[in-house]
């Protein structure tokens, strides 16, 4: 297994001196004035498959059709039923039934304001008690009678309006007066006057926010019916990969093991383990048939490597493959897989931003089909600097947002993660690239994204 470091046999896709010398190669003419050299001759892979991310066998997926055919896969596959959850565990979630009130909102007159509830026209006479919020309804009044009264307290019977504390003032015999007179109901919210029972407050597929759970708290709600989070299990795989310490003696940091569960939370999923599988193929193929996930996400071993099992397990165990290497950079050997039993697995490139396309390419979308989640409103900016193509691919390069455009940032090769952790959001540059000023569709990353607090939950 070569990750995180260049795939077995493949260029370095990603790093900005790799992109300019492939584009110098099919884009300027040779010294001796020829045509541009042809492309490498595609070599045999292992496990006697073409290789079909580089060369003149590129038939990898286009990106935008491989996250449509992600969006697809979750819609076909098997669905779990919507559950029953406590309100405190439903931030982020999709409700899978309608919000209906099951009462009046308010569910009686209340105040609106600090301040007296007055009956009839002023001058007022003020009553000894008062009217708290949570406390019983206080005794009616009658004309020329006032009472202090809370914000959120229940009205008196035959109450005129609420007078505000700030606007009321007091005589030498101690009635309470008003600059103007009041209106009728003035500073009184009524029963029923943002919803009444039954009313349906908001509709199935509407996305759990905090305003959301304050609402369902409202209306009288403990639980919500809710679109569970898709389970997934990450499988690591590689034998060089340490979990702490400093990399030596061949041995690097892994560093996918401690970033895919809280991106994958912040997606709308579940991850229910994650195992360290490394470079054995029964053992990998014995996690895969043993998971109840809905999906499993590999790291590492989808190129055609000595020890890149991915693709020989899922033929041993009748997998079908539903898209088979991304026509993108970094993150071109990415795979999306669906098993005889319906659940998915997708298996991403060991080098760490070549995973996170791969996740941003095909995990993103089968989770929040998933999830029942909306999809992102697309939307472009244009790039305060311009970002050389890829040959054949689509390049998905590291930007942050400073006013009306977008900065792409350096450090985004497939193997670096200096350059993401700075990020607000990944441009999508085409093959021939874009110039400055160019209008470029972005990727959000989730803690970007105005919803930081669903995204975390």
């Amino acid at each position: 297994m070569t990750a995180p470091g260049t795939q077995a046999g493949a260029p370095a896709d990603g790093d900005d001196l790799d992109v300019e010398e492939a584009l110098a190669l099919v884009r300027e003419p040779q010294d001796d004035g020829t045509a541009p050299a042809p492309a490498p001759r595609r070599e045999e892979a292992p496990h006697g498959r073409p290789e079909r991310h580089g060369g003149d066998g590129h038939r990898a997926t286009p990106w935008p059709e491989a996250r449509e055919i992600a969006a697809r896969a979750a819609r076909s596959g098997t669905r779990r039923a919507p559950v029953s959850v406590p309100l405190g565990d439903a931030l982020g979630l999709v409700l899978a039934a309608p919000l209906d009130a099951l009462t009046d909102l308010p569910s009686f007159d209340t105040s609106a304001m600090d301040g007296w509830a007055v009956a009839g026209p002023g001058p007022w006479q003020v009553r000894g008690e008062g009217a708290l919020a949570g406390h019983a309804r206080p005794e009616p009044l009658t004309d020329g009678e006032a009472v202090r009264i809370a914000t959120g307290a229940r009205i008196p019977a035959d109450t005129t309006a609420v007078l505000r504390s700030e606007h009321g003032r007091s005589d030498a015999q101690g009635r309470l007066h008003a600059p103007r007179e009041l209106t009728h109901g003035q500073d009184i919210r009524p029963r029923g006057q943002e919803c009444r029972i039954g009313d349906q407050l908001l509709p199935v597929g509407t996305l759990i926010t905090p305003a959301v759970l304050g609402l369902a708290a409202a209306a009288g709600y403990d639980t919500v019916t809710a679109v569970p989070r898709p389970r997934v299990e990450v499988l690591v795989l590689g034998d060089e990969l340490l979990t702490e310490g400093l990399p030596h003696d061949g041995l690097i940091r892994d560093a996918l093991g401690p970033m895919l569960p809280p991106w994958l939370r912040a997606l709308g999923a579940e991850t229910v383990a994650v195992r360290r599988i490394g470079d054995d193929a029964k053992a990998l193929r014995r996690a895969v048939a043993a998971s109840l996930a809905d999906l499993i996400v590999t790291t590492g071993g989808t190129a055609g490597g000595p020890v890149d099992y991915v693709h020989p397990v899922l033929e041993r165990i009748g997998a079908e493959l539903l898209v088979d290497g991304v026509k993108v950079r970094p993150g071109h050997p990415m795979l999306l897989a669906r098993t005889e039993d319906g659940r998915h697995l997708v298996g991403l490139p060991g080098n760490p931003l070549a995973a996170v396309s791969g996740l941003l390419t095909l995990a993103e979308p089968l989770l929040r089909t998933l999830a029942a989640r909306p999809a992102p409103e697309p939307y472009t900016l244009p790039l305060r600097d311009g970002v050389p193509g890829h040959p054949y691919d689509t390049r998905l390069v590291p930007v942050v947002l400073r006013g009306d455009s977008a900065v792409p940032l350096h450090y985004n090769g497939p193997a670096m993660l200096r350059g993401i952790a700075a990020a607000d959001a990944l441009a999508v540059v085409p093959p021939d690239g874009a110039r400055p000023g160019e209008e470029a569709e972005l990727l959000d990353l989730p803690w970007a994204a105005a919803g930081i607090g669903v995204c975390f939950t």
